[in-house]
Order: C-alpha cells, then structure tokens, then sequence
C-alpha cells in the first residue's frame, strides 16, 4: 500500500533523476559509460559482421551467438544514449509516452538476451550429451522457432507493463530515482494500492530470468554429468571448453540479478545510489564483455577478427 498525504495525477512529463545523491559526479560516470557504450558498439557489430560473412561460422552456436549480439545491441541502443543525455546535457524529461516506451522495450530485450542464453545452453546440452543427433535438432528451423519463441514469450510478458503502468492515475511526484524509465520505479512512486503492479512486477522476473536461470543450470547439470563419463581426459577437457565462453557469460549476465535478490532476500539495505548503479550494470556491462570473451575464447572467431586486421595467424 502507498499512500499520500498530497498527490498529483498522472504528470505528461517525467523527470529521471540519473543517480540520485552523486549528481555532482554524474560527469565522471559518464566517461565509463561512454566507452562501455563504444566497445559494445564496435565488439556486437564485429560479431556479427564476421558470423555473416563467414559461411563457414554458419552452424547453430554461431548463429545463436550472432542473435545475441543483435540483442545486445539493442540493449545497449536503447539504455546508454539516454543515460549520457542525462549526465551531459543534463536532460532529464521524458513524456510519458517516452517512458512507456522504454519500460517496454529496455526490459524486453534483457529478456530476450535471457532466453537466448537458454537456446545456447540446450545447443551445448545437445552437442555434448546427444552429438550424433546434433543437425537434426538444431537445424535452422529449429533455430528460427526458438528465435520466434523468445520473441513471442517477450511480448506476452511485458506488453501488459506499460499497459498497467498507464492505468496508474496519482503520483507522489513525477522524479523517477532511475536513468531510465523502469516500470518498479514508476510502481514505487505512485499513490493507492500498488500490490498488483508489484506482484505483476515479480512474476515477470521470476517466470522469465528465474525458469531460464533453472533450466541453464539443469542443462550444465547433466552436461558435467555426461563430461565426467568420458574415460578419456583429453576429452573431457575438450568438452568442457566447449562450454567455456557460454559458462562465462552466463556468470556476468545473472550475476547483477543474483546479487539484488540475495541482498533483498536477506534483508540487506544497499544505498540507493549503488542500487541503481547495480541496476545499470544489468544493461550495459553484458553487451561490452559478451563480444570480448567469445572473441578471446572462440578459435574461429578469434582466427577470423586477426585475419580482418592482417594479423599473421598460425
């Protein structure tokens, strides 16, 4: 329940505070998310270049990896723009029909990034637990089913958020304590009872992020399950390296989410300042490192980026 002693109805214009309580070093920040926004930018497209143009990288891991950096790209697009709009302009309204755009499409491609990382642990479940039958599961309709499942799961989920967020009718104030417009955000500054929002808020969360978390961790359960049947060291440690970039991303991209929940679980009051810095990080960092660590980790694509910048390669 949220109440208020005095109230305003539903305001035309939003104001995002970007990181409320270090406004003054809004500057600083802005540096760091400027360059995370740049080697994200140069990284994805790289990816997907590379994935493009070699027909040989044309196989589902690859595929999958180049549906990612798109997502990734989207992300990226849709987040930093409007932060460093904030932190060097100091332009901090937004209509509401700007906002609902974003509590729409911001969330929505974070969650098509978790699904897709989903697709990447069952092709690696596949390739490793039933290799033979590897062609025939993932072919590429396979693929472009997937690829329409998590499109289509996305938009059930979130298009009722900026629906419901609509439907709220006063507010304490119009400053959103966020760099972008978050539909929780939005919840916790109205006025009456907020419980359904919220509830509609956790059910997202937990039936998106939390059964794809379940489902990655079921996978790699029975994939170290069969790695660890192979009699032969040699390839069990291929095996797993297989998995290795996928492990890592994985870890970087949950790990924010983790982290929030345990500290709420417990009882763990962070300053809000951090919260949100946590929170940004959920949209930025991933799309920076994703490119990076499959660039670094993944032969193919690693021999591919040295041969574009004429780098001899054994």
């Amino acid at each position: 329940m949220s109440s208020c002693n005095s109230s305003i109805p539903q305001p035309e214009v939003f104001v995002l505070a970007g990181i409320p309580g270090l406004e003054s070093y809004h500057g600083w920040f802005s540096l760091p998310f400027f360059l995370v926004f740049i080697i994200a930018l140069i990284g994805n497209i790289t990816i997907v270049f590379i994935i493009h143009a070699e027909k040989s990288l044309h196989e589902p891991m690859f595929l999958l990896l180049a549906m990612l950096s798109v997502v990734d790209l989207s992300l990226v697009s849709a987040t930093v723009p409007r932060m460093l709009g904030i932190f060097w302009l100091n332009a901090k309204e937004i209509s509401i029909n700007g906002c609902l755009t974003q509590m729409f499409f911001i969330p929505s491609f974070y969650v098509m990034e978790s699904g897709i990382l989903l697709a990447m642990a069952f092709d690696r479940f596949v390739a490793i637990c039933s290799p033979l039958r590897y062609t025939t599961i993932l072919a590429n309709n396979s693929l472009v089913k997937m690829g329409l499942a998590v499109i289509a799961r996305t938009m059930v989920m979130l298009t009722p958020a900026p629906i419901l967020a609509r439907t709220l009718t006063s507010f304490r104030t119009n400053i959103i304590p966020y760099s972008y417009c978050a539909y929780m955000a939005m919840v916790q500054i109205a006025c009456g009872d907020i419980s359904n929002y919220i509830l509609y808020g956790l059910m997202v969360i937990v039936t998106s992020i939390g059964i794809d978390l379940l489902f990655i961790s079921l996978s790699y359960g029975m994939i170290l399950r069969a790695v660890f049947q192979i009699p032969s060291w040699e390839a069990r440690h291929k095996a797993m390296n297989t998995c290795g970039s996928h492990l890592c991303v994985i870890a970087l991209f949950y790990s924010p989410v983790v982290f929030t929940f345990l500290t709420q679980t417990f009882g763990y009051q962070m300053p809000p300042h951090f919260q949100i810095i946590v929170d940004n990080l959920y949209f930025i960092v991933p799309p920076m490192i994703n490119p990076l660590i499959y660039g670094a980790r993944t032969k193919q694509i690693r021999k591919r980026i040295l041969q574009v910048i004429h780098y001899p390669t054994k």
